[in-house]
């Protein structure tokens, strides 16, 4: 771990202040240094998280998958009516059947929903798909025909196959039409540098629909244009750092001319305390450009070779989460259930208690607990952390915060998208170690919130659980978190998982 990440920085005033709730997302301004309602040409009416952005490569993974299982279904169902035995001769003409038709739909970008393209066009390529499949089969199979399938049942497949693509891909065409309207499919970038190459970048922006650039910073904010090719100037560096739209940016530009080497590394060394994305734009003509914002942007929905490695992960990781945090909520919901009734019966107050704490990329979100302390002591701001033999704890409280079962509601949160199974353990906003604000002690604080927060994670597992009440275990925390985002697999995921139950038995020194 770098010198840098551990250093004490010393923090300006105005980046001490924190960033709005998710809920008042929809309502930030965009005037200078955050206050307002200017917007710019490309701002979209809510700005929507960027924890919920969808990526072209994630989205066309899942339209794959529900056509392969539609055809899936639709084979069973064709090679059971043509042999209620359902041997491997009856399913092995639709298998294939069905694989060369996946095989091209992708071959004819029809996985791609071109920005812009109508939905008859769009149609036009799966029912090219389906010519370009039955061409390959004949020359596949060079005539042969099996003699389980009769002609007949192989055409009532192919038509009831090509009907149920058909309203699929109309489905499919028409939410993602609804998501690019809402931003959920348009990266969400702002600019820093006033510069001609902003401007340029910009104009590619709105020409191409491929990111919405919702703001420019400049620390000569107060001496330039209020906005640069009708995207407003929010301000300079320092209302970047703490501006309320920061949760909902996926990428970070600078766009200030190559040859101000040591402006650069200044911007690259003061950004880099943001857990967004910074990318560095050189302009290199029309042509570098375009291919430079669709780096930036990752052309939403068109095919890439190879997928991103980290999105497989982020796909892999999110699938888990559903299936295992449904699975493990189900289980859970009866122990949850008699839990309440004793939380109720041994001190009056709610069930539940909620706080507000740092999700990815700094956004504020809603954490359930069950509540373990009584309710007039209740510590929403989490200034004061707990100590051992903390008066604040109830009886009840003791067992499930020893057992950590106080953070089953946190399945809830799971479910929603805003937390994982595994990963850095959310931290309440304005968390306090002693006097000072415990993300005022680390320089790389927020490099943990680059990945969703975790009920469980590494540092869990290898003992920084409980509060951090000295500055050297919040540095602890802190390294340990990154270590596991840079890490991170589903392999290492459940070996966390297998670990947390003994590693939370084993430990009775821990207060929690």
């Amino acid at each position: 771990m770098s010198a840098t990440l551990l250093r004490t920085p010393q923090p300006s005033q105005a980046e001490t202040r924190t960033p709005a709730p998710p809920r008042r997302l929809a309502q930030i301004g965009a005037g200078r240094g955050g206050g307002g309602e200017r917007r710019g040409p490309m701002r979209p009416v809510t700005l929507a998280p960027s924890r919920a952005r969808l990526t072209g490569w994630t989205l066309a993974m899942i339209f794959r998958a529900a056509d392969a299982g539609a055809l899936a279904l639709a084979a069973l169902g064709a090679a059971w009516l043509a042999s209620p035995a359902m041997d491997a001769a009856a399913l092995t003409p639709f298998a294939a059947a069905a694989l060369t038709l996946v095989w091209s739909l992708s071959a004819l970008r029809a996985y791609a929903f071109v920005q812009g393209e109508a939905l008859r066009r769009h149609l036009v390529r799966v029912a090219a798909g389906f010519g370009l499949a039955a061409l390959v089969l004949e020359v596949l199979l060079g005539g042969f025909r099996p003699t389980s399938v009769t002609p007949a049942q192989l055409g009532a497949w192919l038509g009831a196959s090509f009907l149920g693509l058909f309203l699929l891909h109309g489905l499919w065409w028409a939410n993602v039409r609804r998501w690019r309207a809402m931003g959920r499919l348009t990266p969400n970038i702002v600019v820093v540098g006033a510069t001609p190459s902003a401007e340029k970048l910009i104009r590619a922006a709105i020409a191409s629909g491929e990111a919405a650039v919702l703001g420019v910073f400049d620390d000569r904010a107060g001496r330039i244009a209020a906005d640069i090719a009708g995207v407003p100037v929010l301000g300079d560096t320092a209302a970047l750092m703490r501006h309320r739209i920061m949760p909902c940016i996926d990428k970070v530009v600078i766009a200030v001319p190559t040859r101000a080497h040591s402006r650069i590394e200044e911007l690259i060394a003061r950004l880099s305390a943001l857990p967004n994305e910074v990318t560095l734009f050189v302009d290199q003509g029309a042509a570098g450009r375009a291919a430079a914002l669709s780096r930036i942007a990752e052309a939403p929905l068109a095919p890439v070779s190879g997928a991103p490695s980290d999105e497989r992960r982020a796909l892999v990781k999110r699938a888990a989460d559903l299936l295992l945090g449904s699975l493990a909520l189900i289980l859970g919901l009866p122990l949850m259930l008699a839990l309440a009734a004793a939380i109720k019966l041994d001190s009056p107050g709610p069930v539940f208690f909620r706080q507000r704490r740092h999700g990815f990329n700094n956004e504020e979100i809603l954490v359930w607990k069950l509540r373990s302390m009584r309710a007039d002591c209740a510590d929403e701001s989490g200034v004061r952390q707990v100590a051992c033999g903390d008066a604040r704890v109830t009886r009840v409280g003791r067992f499930i915060r020893r057992t950590s079962l106080d953070e089953l509601p946190q399945l809830v949160n799971v479910l929603r998208g805003e937390m994982s199974l595994v990963g850095p353990r959310p931290h309440a906003v304005g968390m306090r170690t002693g006097a000072t604000e415990s993300a005022k002690l680390v320089a790389g604080y927020a490099h943990r919130h680059r990945m969703k927060p975790g009920m469980t994670g590494w540092a869990a597992v290898n003992g920084s659980r409980g509060p951090v009440d000295t500055a050297e275990a919040v540095r602890r925390r802190v390294v340990l978190d990154i270590e596991y985002i840079e890490r991170q697999s589903l392999g290492l995921d459940l070996k966390i998982m297998l670990a947390t139950i003994p590693c939370l038995l084993g430990d009775s020194r821990t207060v929690r």
